[in-house]
């Protein structure tokens, strides 16, 4: 992979500091970990307590709100011709700067209602709100100091109030964590477009984020525009994103931060991005949120009424818990800050099925169900020893519900949540029979509850690591100059970092080798995250091969496991030039997707 040149100067932000565009004097960040021996994975987002609440929360509100939102979808040119888009508009309609402007200064969303907001995200069972802090058109909604070109200096709107600290305070009273999305495209900002010019939009994008940081505290950074483009030209690089990640984290380690901070990858961020899809099976390798619209658009445009009806939008964030992912699903308020109606409405229909009969269980806290394939008349999803059938297609009377089983479990007790009705099971090989005696509860999805006894967990593990071996070459040639026990293999080193600081950031080759002792007998899926070569080997067999050098790149193999029998694993990655990283997950059955964890393994002896 080819390196690009490094930009040294935005790694910090110097206090005397009086850059172009008028950004004060702001305080230096804690120092960005860089070079030699650095591995920016800090935790395995599978399982770290940092993201616990994300992966347990499942369903978002994403607002959409800008100036944009003044012209409400409509913009009508000199020449009498209308020009229809929405947050969007200014570039699709090619509206002049100096118009967009005076467009702008009238902008006085004074209805908007965070309290209102809050409650609507409550109501609907969201558990988490992202709002648009600045958009494409690097219109800022909070009073930042680093321009003029946001809410308070630049629009119609009362001085005296921020929306974000309103909406901050609302969502604390309702028990809702709030993020932010900020966009690093930037249409407005001089600097942006220009290589030359570029480095001084970046400090003042960093004294923005430290802005929102300081002063709001979110749960969420959900960055967007990252691509490249033209109108502008948009020089955002993966290294930028690397300094971008580390930054951030410098400010808040604890921040959930999506994979647009990078290059939309597998090794950016925490969170993949899927947008207006569903993808239709677990995302292997990281983390997923799939974010979507109520009707067609992001931001509000009065002339889009395709609103999707809440079975669908249900159904939707049912089918998406079943598959580990979360729903992240947008609102777009008008020029006066309010929620349209038809938004309201359909999430509180969401809302109304959560609540009913413990439906919830089936999305809060539950996720792919492993010992069952998906069906189709629905979806399945677990949470603990509990399977949750969600069913779209109810049977005709006297019909039955079937499942392909992936694992042995038993089936202890049925009931279909807020029915009385009888429910029989029947087992048989490879195959489940569900067959409810009575009518379907809900016409959105009728949910069947399934208490399981899956088999003992017999070798909860006692291991320390593999033996590690790195060369500082890229061909394993001569001896390893470091030798170590590793606890597991999670490792982002990007441009700059490398396993150890005796080890060059450019060129170098790591063998991870010991033993595996799988919790459970079954199907194991190992997983690997790379960047540029690797291979892997399971008791002999090799699962992943890749030597061809590669970007980050996700690959899988399967084999299957006796509980508490030790296997010999072996695993290689060489780095070439650019990036570098070596990740080592599994999943089963009954092991949700994880970095394999040092108790299941044991160093070469």
């Amino acid at each position: 992979m080819t390196r690009r040149p490094f930009i040294r100067a935005v790694l910090s932000l110097a206090a005397a500091a009086i850059l172009t565009g008028g950004l004060p004097a702001v305080a230096r960040a804690a120092p960005l970990p860089s070079g030699p021996g650095t591995n920016y994975a800090t935790d395995d987002p599978f399982t770290a307590a940092r993201t616990r609440w994300w992966r347990d929360d499942r369903f978002g509100m994403f607002i959409h709100f800008g100036a944009y939102s003044q012209l409400q979808g409509e913009y009508r040119r000199a020449d009498g011709t209308t020009c229809r888009n929405a947050e969007w508009i200014q570039r699709q309609c090619q509206i002049p700067r100096e118009e967009y402007e005076k467009l702008a200064a009238g902008f006085n969303p004074s209805g908007f209602d965070a309290n209102a907001i809050a409650r609507t995200a409550k109501a609907a069972g969201q558990k988490y709100v992202v709002i648009t802090s600045k958009h494409h058109e690097g219109y800022a909604m909070w009073p930042t100091k680093v321009n003029q070109w946001n809410l308070r200096d630049h629009s119609s709107f009362d001085k005296n109030r921020d929306i974000l600290a309103e909406l901050k305070k609302a969502t604390a009273e309702q028990g809702v964590r709030l993020g932010f999305y900020y966009s690093i495209w930037d249409w407005h900002d001089p600097d942006f477009p220009d290589p030359a010019t570029f480095p001084r939009y970046k400090k003042r994008m960093y004294a923005q984020l430290k802005e929102l940081v300081d002063n709001y505290h979110p749960a969420v950074l959900w960055f967007d525009g990252e691509w490249s483009t033209d109108r502008p030209n948009n020089p955002w690089t993966e290294r930028d994103g690397e300094e971008l990640e580390a930054y951030v984290r410098s400010l808040d380690p604890n921040i959930v931060l999506n994979n647009r901070v990078g290059k939309r990858r597998v090794v950016d961020g925490d969170t993949g991005t899927p947008e207006q899809e569903i993808p239709d099976q677990p995302v292997a390798g990281q983390l997923w949120e799939s974010c979507m619209t109520l009707n067609g658009s992001w931001g509000y445009a009065a002339w889009d009424h395709d609103w999707k009806s809440s079975t669908e939008l249900t159904r939707n964030l049912v089918s998406i818990a079943s598959r580990s992912g979360n729903y992240l699903l947008n609102v777009g308020p008008d020029k006066l800050g309010r929620v349209p109606r038809e938004s309201v409405d359909r999430l509180r229909q969401m809302g109304d099925w959560l609540r009913a009969h413990g439906q919830g269980n089936a999305v809060y806290g539950a996720g792919t169900p492993g010992v069952v394939a998906e069906p189709g008349w629905g979806v399945v999803s677990r949470k603990g020893d509990r399977l949750y059938a969600s069913v779209y297609q109810w049977p005709t009377a006297g019909g039955s519900l079937e499942l392909k089983t992936l694992a042995p479990f038993s089936v202890q007790s049925a009931r279909v949540l807020g029915s009385g009705q009888r429910v029989r099971v029947e087992q048989g090989a490879g195959t489940l029979r569900v067959t409810p005696t009575g009518k379907p509860v809900n016409p959105i999805a009728t949910v069947i509850e399934l208490k399981i006894k899956t088999p003992p967990v017999t070798a909860p593990g006692n291991g320390t690591g593999l033996t590690a071996q790195f060369w500082p070459n890229a061909d394993f040639s001569g001896e390893p100059t470091v030798t170590r026990t590793d606890p597991g293999v999670n490792y982002n080193w990007k441009f700059t970092g490398s396993p150890d600081p005796a080890i060059p950031a450019e060129a170098f080759s790591s063998r991870w080798t010991g033993n595996v002792v799988p919790r459970d007998s079954g199907e194991y899926t190992f997983t690997t995250v790379s960047d540029d070569t690797v291979r892997l080997w399971v008791n002999g067999k090799l699962v992943v091969d890749n030597t061809v050098p590669h970007g980050p790149a996700v690959h899988q193999g399967k084999v299957s496991l006796t509980a508490g029998q030790r296997y010999a694993i072996k695993l290689e990655q060489t780095e070439r030039g650019g990036e570098a990283s070596m990740k080592l997950l599994w999943s089963s059955p009954n092991t949700p997707q994880q970095i394999i964890p040092a108790a299941q393994l044991h160093p070469a002896s």
